[in-house]
């Protein structure tokens, strides 16, 4: 059985210690490959690696930084097929899922090798008598960051192309339960010219979270998860001193106005909630139709949409969705769907139980649909991150804005309209941080910046775009006189802000 293990100082390491994880495929259910749990003496390792490379990368001119973004970006390209294959055996998802995994995390890669005029600084002459102010963008030092299983190439990528850019080195602790592709990035990233301990990865559990949020060398830390999990980094890391973005859970509504093209909520609707199985923080797992006649209306066209939806294994070129990645995430879901019964919601499409023919210790778990969902409910306040649609009714379209307004969590939201006045309203007020105008996943692009509100992210800076740059770089602002020779009248020193 192959072993993953670490990438440190360029190379394939093992770990310290003979803890060992398994690797599921989700589409058989069998343990396909072991991964190393490291330990904090692997973690000073890599960070012994990268204070020893990270100095002559920040004295690289950016433009040289650039090219192996470039360089990067083509041979991810070419072994695109290869990338996908080995991450859909491993987290679950249909082979498009994981191309458009591959892809947007290339996106940001492509925002990085712009990264000469992204840190471009500000300048001022003439602040005071001879006097000139002008700031500059340095990187932190040593940056790191700890991912989730369900997007384990976009993620990585959106952290580590921004964080190298711009000067820093990089351990990343991918989740362990598909760790594959992170390894073949890093591979990648070397063969495109990166030094040798510029970009690491150590695997591992709590244990080497921890090692990472105490060490004293590890100047930020960005990670995306469960909110319970980010709260805890987020405080921990914090404590020690670091700067930190912690991304968390979500629970996105879809606001359906009775004027919407239902064809295209109800199309929308089918890739935005089932897709990847529902597992991803930008899923749409609540529709909130505004009034009684767009919530039956909104129904029966849902529920022919929703029995014609295929579930097959990864590689099946005709299935919408694939297996979830574990079978204890499995148990979960259908636990929430028990959950969802008991509560008092209508079941009105169950998944529970469904098996795939050949396949029949796979991870599977069939569509599901929710109606009359209230806000009381637990199914409804939790995140599920499944393949289970909540319909939850609206009167009217001010308690359509309060319901995501409201909630727990904050990181996107939809509303499906035609009125520009609507849809204007709705953007301005909703509390919640991404928002879409007929677009069911608002995922900004990789020049703008992605980040929730409230109990969906801690931290003050969102991921990539502008505010990535900031998030791993500290700001140094010079203000510089060439004196004439005289030290009074005119010339005489005034400080800049007085003068």
């Amino acid at each position: 059985m192959l072993d993953i293990g670490h990438v440190i100082a360029g190379g394939a390491s093992d770990a310290a210690s003979a803890r060992y994880g398994d690797v599921f495929d989700p589409n058989s259910g069998k343990v396909q490959k072991r991964v190393a749990l490291g330990t904090a003496a692997d973690l000073e390792r890599a960070v012994a690696a990268a204070q020893a490379a990270q100095p002559g990368w920040a004295a690289t001119n950016p433009q040289r930084r650039a090219r192996v973004m470039f360089k990067f970006k083509e041979l991810v390209e070419a072994n695109m097929e290869e990338l996908a294959h080995t991450l859909a055996s491993e987290h679950g998802k249909v082979i498009a899922d994981a191309r458009g995994d591959l892809m947007r995390g290339l996106d940001v890669i492509e925002f990085s090798c712009g990264i000469p005029h992204a840190l471009k600084g500000e300048f001022t002459q003439g602040a005071g008598p001879g006097i000139d102010v002008w700031s500059m963008r340095q990187p932190l030092g040593i940056g790191a960051g700890i991912t989730p299983f369900n997007f384990p190439a976009m993620i990585p990528m959106w952290m580590f192309g921004v964080a190298i850019a711009v000067g820093n080195a990089f351990i990343l602790k991918p989740s362990e339960r598909d760790p594959s592709v992170p390894v073949r990035l890093a591979e990648l990233m070397l063969e495109a010219g990166l030094p040798e301990g510029i970009l690491q990865i150590v695997h591992g559990d709590k244990e080497m979270v921890d090692a990472i949020l105490d060490h004293p060398a590890i100047a930020a830390v960005s990670f995306v998860g469960s909110s319970d999990i980010a709260h805890y980094v987020y405080s921990r890391g914090v404590a020690a001193g670091k700067r930190v973005q912690a991304m968390g859970g979500a629970k996105n509504h879809g606001i359906v106005m009775p004027d919407a093209d239902l064809d295209q909520v109800v199309n929308d609707l089918s890739g935005a909630a089932f897709g990847s199985a529902g597992e991803r923080c930008m899923a749409l797992p609540v529709v909130v139709p505004v009034g009684e006649d767009t919530a039956e209306r909104l129904r029966a066209k849902l529920i022919p949409a929703i029995n014609a939806l295929r579930v097959g294994v990864s590689t099946d070129p005709e299935a919408h969705y694939g297996p979830v990645v574990t079978a204890a995430h499995k148990a979960k879901i259908e636990n929430y769907i028990q959950m969802g019964v008991d509560e008092g919601a209508e079941l009105v499409v169950d998944g529970r139980g469904f098996t795939l023919q050949g396949h029949e210790e796979g991870f599977f778990v069939g569509p599901t649909l929710f109606d009359r969902v209230t806000t009381k409910m637990k199914t409804y306040r939790e995140e599920i991150f499944g393949p289970v649609l909540q319909i939850v009714r609206a009167h009217d379209f001010e308690e359509a804005l309060r319901l995501p307004s409201e909630h727990q969590y904050g990181n996107g939201v939809a509303i499906f309209t035609r009125n520009g006045h609507a849809a204007r309203e709705f953007a301005a007020r909703v509390n919640v941080g991404m928002v879409g105008i007929n677009v069911p996943i608002p995922v900004p692009v990789a020049y703008h910046t992605f980040g929730g509100w409230k109990r969906s992210a801690f931290g003050d800076t969102n991921q990539h775009g502008m505010e990535g740059v900031k998030f791993w770089t500290k700001i140094k602002t010079v203000t510089g006189r060439w004196p004439d020779g005289s030290a009074s009248g005119d010339n005489a020193f005034v400080i800049p802000t007085m003068g």
